[in-house]
C-alpha cells in the first residue's frame, strides 16, 4: 500500500505530521476523522527513483550497518555544527556503496531545492522507516537533531542485536532439521532398494515399515519433477497468501503459538514496542502518532490490532492500560509499568526499564534455547531412525527364519 504524509490537528487546535500508509488518500482522511482529528494535508509519497540498472537493483540495498554509520556520522557532524548539506556532501563522499551513495546526493538535491530534510528521507521507503523519517520530523521541528539521531543510532544497533541473537537461536535447529530432510530422502532412494532386491530375491514377507519405505522410494523416484513443482507452488501459495490480510494475520498468530520458537518473538516483539514507543514520545511525537508508527514497525499483525485497540481506547479517554489489560496480549509487567508511568508521568522511563527487562529475558531464552528444543530434535531424529531401522531390519529377521527352516 502507498504512504501518505500528513498534516492533522486535533480537537484543541494542535497540529502534527507524519506518515501513514493506506489504500487511498479517502481511506486516510476517514481514518483520521474517526480517531476525531481534522486532516490539514494529505498528499502520496513516491518513492525516490535512483537510476540502476533492472540487473543492478536487484542486489542494491543499504544495509542497516550502513544505515546505523550514517547515522553516526551524521549526528557528529551536526553536533560540531556543520550544514546538513556540508554534513551529506562529506558522508556521501565515504560511503562505498554506489546504491546508497546516489540515494544521499538524491536528498542533498531535495534539500537544495527546498526540501526538507525529513520530507526528503520519506522518497526512499524501502531504506529509511516510518519511525526514522518521523523522528529526523521532529528533531528538526525541536532543534534538536543530534539527539534524534543519536536515539536512532541506538535504537538500529538495539535491533541489530536482537536480530543478531534471534537467528543465532533459530540457526541450530534449523541447520538440524536441513540435515533431517536432505538424509532421510537420500536414504530412502539409495538405500532402500539396495535391501528391497535382496528381500525379493528369498520372497520374504516384507513387514508394513518396509513397505512404506518401498512406496516412498517409488514416489521419490518416479514422480521427483511432480514434487519438485509441487513444493514451489507450496511455497508460491505460501507466500501469496500470507500477503494478504488475513493469511498475514493468521500467519503472525501461528508464529506467537509455536512451542519454544513463540514465547521468544512475543518478547522480542515486547522489547521493541516498550524501546520504539519511550523514544519516539522522548521525540515530542503524540502519542497517538507514536503508536500508529510502531503498530506499522512492529511486523506482527495480531500485535498491531492490539494497539489499534489501545489507539481507539485513548481517542475514547480509557489511557493506555486499560487497552491494553483488555487485549489479553501484553503481559503483566508491561501492563503494570504503562499504568505507573500513566500516574507518575514518567512513562518514557518506565518503558525503557521494560525494554531492558524483555532484553534480558530474550537473552535467557537464547541461552536455553538448545536445552528447550532438544527433546524436539531427539523426537525427529528418534523417528527417523526408527522408521529406517524397522524398515530395514524387520525383513532381516524374517530372512534368519526363512534360513532357519
Amino acid at each position: 500500500m502507498p504512504n501518505f504524509r500528513y498534516k492533522i490537528r486535533d480537537k484543541h487546535g494542535r497540529a502534527s505530521t507524519g506518515m501513514i500508509e493506506g489504500e487511498s488518500k479517502e481511506s486516510a482522511a476517514g481514518h483520521f476523522k474517526q480517531m476525531g482529528y481534522v486532516p490539514i494535508l494529505i498528499e502520496e509519497q513516491k518513492p525516490g527513483v535512483v537510476n540502476f540498472s533492472p540487473f543492478q537493483k536487484f542486489f542494491n540495498r543499504v544495509s542497516q550497518e550502513e544505515l546505523i554509520v550514517f547515522t553516526r556520522q551524521l549526528m557528529t557532524l551536526q553536533q560540531a555544527g556543520v550544514a546538513i548539506l556540508v554534513s551529506l556532501g562529506s558522508i556521501s563522499e565515504q560511503v562505498s556503496n554506489p546504491y546508497f551513495k546516489r540515494i544521499i546526493e538524491e536528498i542533498s538535491n531535495d534539500i537544495e531545492s527546498g526540501k526538507s530534510f525529513s520530507d526528503s528521507l520519506s522518497r526512499f521507503p524501502l531504506v529509511f522507516s516510518d519511525i526514522y523519517i518521523n523522528m529526523v520530523r521532529s528533531g528538526e521541528a525541536g532543534g534538536i537533531l543530534d539527539d534524534v539521531l543519536d536515539r536512532l543510532a541506538a535504537l538500529m544497533e538495539h535491533e541489530q542485536e536482537i536480530r543478531m541473537k534471534v537467528k543465532q537461536a533459530i540457526r541450530y535447529p534449523l541447520l538440524v532439521m536441513m540435515v533431517i530432510s536432505m538424509v532421510f530422502p537420500l536414504l530412502v532412494i539409495f538405500v532402500i532398494p539396495k535391501f528391497s532386491a535382496l528381500f525379493a530375491r528369498f520372497g520374504a514377507d516384507l513387514p508394513l515399515p518396509t513397505k512404506i519405505l518401498l512406496a516412498a522410494h517409488f514416489i521419490l523416484s518416479h514422480y521427483w519433477p511432480f514434487i519438485i513443482l509441487a513444493m514451489i507452488a507450496l511455497i508460491f501459495l505460501f507466500r501469496r497468501a500470507v500477503n494478504t490480510k488475513s493469511g498475514r494475520y493468521m500467519w503472525d498468530g501461528i508464529k506467537l503459538k509455536m512451542p519454544v520458537f513463540g514465547r521468544l518473538f512475543l518478547k522480542v516483539s515486547m522489547s521493541r514496542f516498550s524501546r520504539m514507543t519511550a523514544l519516539l514520545s522522548a521525540s515530542g511525537i503524540p502519542i497517538i502518532n507514536t503508536l500508529e508508527i510502531v503498530r506499522d514497525s512492529l511486523g506482527n499483525r495480531v500485535i498491531a490490532e492490539s494497539i489499534d485497540n489501545i489507539i481507539q481506547g485513548i481517542g475514547e479517554g480509557k489511557g493506555i492500560a486499560q487497552p491494553m489489560k483488555a487485549s489479553g496480549l501484553f503481559p503483566g509487567i508491561v501492563i503494570q509499568m504503562v499504568k505507573i508511568g500513566e500516574e507518575t508521568g514518567k512513562m518514557n522511563e518506565l518503558l525503557h526499564k521494560v525494554s531492558d527487562y524483555y532484553d534480558s529475558q530474550v537473552d535467557y531464552t537464547v541461552k536455553n534455547l538448545t536445552t528447550l528444543i532438544e527433546p524436539i530434535l531427539i523426537f525427529a531424529l528418534g523417528g527417523m531412525v526408527l522408521i529406517m531401522a524397522l524398515g530395514i531390519f524387520m525383513p532381516m529377521w524374517n530372512l534368519i527364519s526363512v534360513f532357519r527352516q
